[in-house]
């Protein structure tokens, strides 16, 4: 990099697809720094044409694994590709627990392709509200593929579905939490199936459970969702996998409905980003203060129910 272009504003290089811009673009935003937000709004009418596939599923399915072997068969296309993995937070420091993934490094000195790690910082969903600005900042940068690997907590983990275009969902035969998948509201939101490690005597069986559960459902949209399978550690199934996504995107762009899904994700991010920050907000106010910890005895006493405490809350802060 010349001394030029390391002068130059952070924006301008990171939407000239700088990747230590783009690196020291996720660490503001992470740290909740006011510079980062200030970037990400700078920058964001310059978004909108990456495609963002979410990866979810319960524990130990495999989606790293996935990941690195969708990230190979998109570089032969010639694809700029970021992925972002979202990993548990620890309860202390609240950072990443498993930092970048092992099974990403066989990617980590291909320029073409950009790898993050951060903390879901406790959403009960997967994602943060750091990730999403993140998402934001790696499509500025001109990436054409953003892959968001969600963290594996099965049952929970359908906030992916407000911020991705494609929805893949990722599951393993003979696996309990994947039974428990196709029982929950997490069978609701794919737009692909994947049943990888599909060498298990009980990939037959799992497919077929698979077929029968989404029988059950009716796409709006008239998409047909694929089950597919795949053996991610030897890369098979991953370019059909690939071929999938790729008309998914066709069909959602052909029907017209790629743009409701923005409109619809765009307005729930909004809406999910001031909820996070009137929380944020509300426990730093209630900290400490007599009137709150009053009100919250009471309910410990049974005099007042959470319900109208929380009316009461709620009336204050507006009032506030």
């Amino acid at each position: 990099m010349t001394d030029v272009a390391k002068k130059a504003p952070l924006a301008e290089r990171l939407v000239a697809g700088d990747k230590r811009a783009l690196a020291r673009a996720i660490t503001l935003i992470e740290s909740d720094d006011p510079a980062g937000w200030e970037l990400v709004r700078e920058v964001y009418p310059r978004t909108g044409k990456a495609r963002i596939v979410g990866f979810t599923g319960p524990p130990g399915v495999g989606k790293s694994t996935l990941i690195g072997a969708l990230t190979a068969e998109l570089r032969k296309g010639e694809r700029q590709v970021a992925v972002l993995s979202i990993d548990p937070s620890s309860p202390f420091t609240h950072g990443a627990l498993l930092g970048d993934r092992i099974r990403l490094s066989d990617h980590f000195l291909d320029p073409g392709v950009f790898i993050r790690s951060m903390a879901s910082r406790g959403a009960l969903g997967g994602l943060s509200e750091a990730a999403l600005q993140v998402a934001l900042a790696m499509d500025a940068a001109g990436k054409d593929d953003v892959l968001i690997e969600t963290v594996g907590v099965g049952q929970a983990e359908i906030d992916i579905v407000d911020h991705a275009d494609t929805i893949v969902l990722a599951l393993m035969p003979g696996s309990g939490d994947s039974i428990q998948a196709l029982k929950a509201g997490v069978m609701e939101i794919p737009d692909v199936i994947v049943v990888n490690k599909a060498d298990h005597p009980m990939t037959d069986t799992m497919v077929r459970e698979v077929r029968g559960v989404l029988a059950l459902s009716h796409d709006p949209e008239g998409w047909k969702v694929p089950i597919l399978r795949t053996e991610a550690a030897r890369g098979e199934g991953v370019a059909e996998l690939a071929e999938a996504i790729d008309e998914h995107r066709s069909f959602i762009e052909a029907a017209g409905t790629l743009q409701e899904r923005r409109a619809r994700n765009l307005r729930n991010e909004v809406l999910g980003i001031a909820t996070s920050r009137m929380r944020r907000r509300m426990e730093a106010t209630a900290a400490g203060d007599p009137a709150t910890e009053a009100l919250l005895d009471r309910v410990v006493s049974r005099e007042l129910d959470p319900a109208s405490a929380a009316s009461e809350l709620l009336e204050r802060q507006s009032n506030g």
